[in-house]
């Protein structure tokens, strides 16, 4: 049965207005992107920066309109209501007022949210133990770690109990041990049917939580798919080979072309290493019908294997090579972080005036 599908997104564009010198220049930062996410699985958007993630984001959010194409999420318009009630959010740099507790932070989100007094306080008991701030509810967050801060930023935008959850770089700035910490809820949340919509720059932290990634760069989506598959389309993997031959012989030239024919490559690397009669043999392939025609032909003529492994290409190998290429025109990049700092700025106020709002009605 075909997932249903939360995050859809076609062709979309996104132009900015820059003016310089009384001229108007356009900027785009998204350049007709297409993609989806699935129920229950961790998507990862990956690029560089200035690549339009945070355009698109901002997108899906509702924070600001598309220049062209389509954005949706639950099939509902991206800003509608009706979306917006099953998204939680944590950005890049959360703030939160430095008088509050963790468990009086997570009240004041609840109202926000229309929850009422019992609900927050059930609520907040489930997350504070799911985030591992339990016995900390009641000190000043001016005390947490940033590890911490960052949890009860996973808590906050889990306080409605949302079906998707954006993230922007949530393990960003932390230690070994707060990744660790983030990526356990993570996996949870995951394993609970929570759809995660991932912003992130830490390769690492990708490759062990998402079940696909779309990699932007430039505007422009330059690969997606599931790791392996990103490997296997851009990537060169490999099978070597490490061996004796069982008679003295030194046709391990000949040996090099033959695994070519068979194998229908187009050549064979093959080096002699230190210890005595022993060499190694690189197979650009990772086939494994291809690996045991290799094996078969190695036996018939003699060879013992010693040892024999696959690398395929890392992630980071992977989106290194995909975003190489994709670099915006001279002077672009710099014009449109302006114009998107200047835009966050602008919402960034906004949200400051209904939070002093908030604050002193409550």
């Amino acid at each position: 049965m075909q997932p249903t599908k939360i995050v859809a997104v076609d062709q979309l564009r996104k132009t900015y207005s820059h003016w310089s010198r009384r001229k108007s220049r356009e900027i785009h930062a998204l350049r007709g992107v297409s993609l989806s996410a699935y129920a229950g699985e961790v998507f990862g958007l990956l690029g560089p920066n200035g690549a339009g993630k945070t355009t698109l984001i901002k997108i899906l959010l509702g924070v600001v309109g598309p220049s062209g194409g389509t954005a949706s999420l639950f099939s509902q318009s991206c800003g509608s209501r009706a979306a917006s009630l099953r998204i939680g959010y944590l950005p890049e740099s959360l703030r939160i007022d430095r008088h509050h507790t963790a468990r009086s932070a997570l009240k004041y989100y609840g109202r926000m949210s229309g929850m009422s007094e019992s609900a927050i306080g059930r609520r907040s008991d489930e997350l504070l133990e799911l985030v591992g701030l339990r016995g900390r509810d009641r000190e000043s967050v001016r005390r947490f770690s940033k590890g911490m801060y960052q949890r009860l930023g996973l808590a906050q935008a889990l306080m409605h109990d949302p079906d998707l959850l954006v993230l922007d770089e949530p393990t960003d700035g932390l230690d070994p041990v707060g990744r660790s910490q983030v990526r356990g809820v993570l996996e949870f949340l995951r394993d609970s049917g929570k759809t995660i919509f991932l912003n992130s720059h830490i390769l690492q932290e990708v490759e062990l939580v998402c079940s696909r990634v779309a990699i932007l760069a430039a505007g422009e989506i330059r690969g997606m798919g599931t790791i392996s598959e990103l490997a296997r389309m851009h990537g060169e993997p490999k099978t070597r080979l490490d061996l004796v031959p069982g008679n003295s012989t030194d046709r391990h030239r000949d040996l090099a072309v033959e695994l070519a024919r068979c194998l229908e490559i187009d050549q064979t690397l093959i080096q002699t290493l230190p210890l005595p009669e022993m060499i190694r043999l690189e197979l650009t392939t990772t086939r494994q019908a291809a690996i045991d025609r290799a094996i078969d032909l190695l036996r018939s003529w003699q060879y013992s294997i010693i040892s024999l492994s696959v690398n395929r290409p890392s992630l980071e190998q992977t989106f290194l090579k995909l975003v190489d290429t994709a670099v915006p025109p001279d002077g672009e990049a710099s014009v449109l972080a302006e114009s998107i700092a200047a835009d966050t700025q602008s919402i960034a106020s906004s949200a400051t005036v209904s939070t002093s709002a908030e604050n002193s009605v409550t």
